[in-house]
């Protein structure tokens, strides 16, 4: 069975319930803070790929820094998109739960229950 790994925020609280839904399961995980161990663009576009995301789908739109970075910008490609994220990781929304070869954005935190 594969092991999950939640990339995450430990001070966001919707991160902080998916850790906690993950350990009451009992099943072996990961929490790896993608602040402290950042997201290399290929690894992120990696895991987008694997969730059937795209860059503009994970960018946390209520950031001041997504508005004063204009990254609403329809022109902006999804290579410019990641190349953001990975220079400002608050762009990212989290937790990115990861299991084999599925992903998901948990947004609510219990969606993580789909890989459990």
């Amino acid at each position: 069975m594969a092991e999950i790994t939640i990339y995450q925020k430990p001070t966001c609280s919707t991160c902080r319930e998916a850790v906690r839904i993950a350990r009451e399961s009992g099943q072996p995980f990961t929490a790896i803070n993608y602040y402290e161990q950042p997201f290399t663009k290929s690894q992120l576009k990696a895991l987008l790929k694997k969730a059937g995301l795209s860059a503009r789908d994970v960018l946390r739109t209520k950031e001041d820094l997504y508005k004063s970075m204009k990254l609403s910008d329809p022109s902006l490609s999804e290579d410019q998109l990641l190349d953001h994220m990975i220079a400002h990781p608050d762009l990212i929304q989290r937790p990115i739960v990861e299991k084999g070869d599925k992903v998901l954005l948990a947004r609510p935190a219990d969606t993580i229950s789909k890989l459990l």
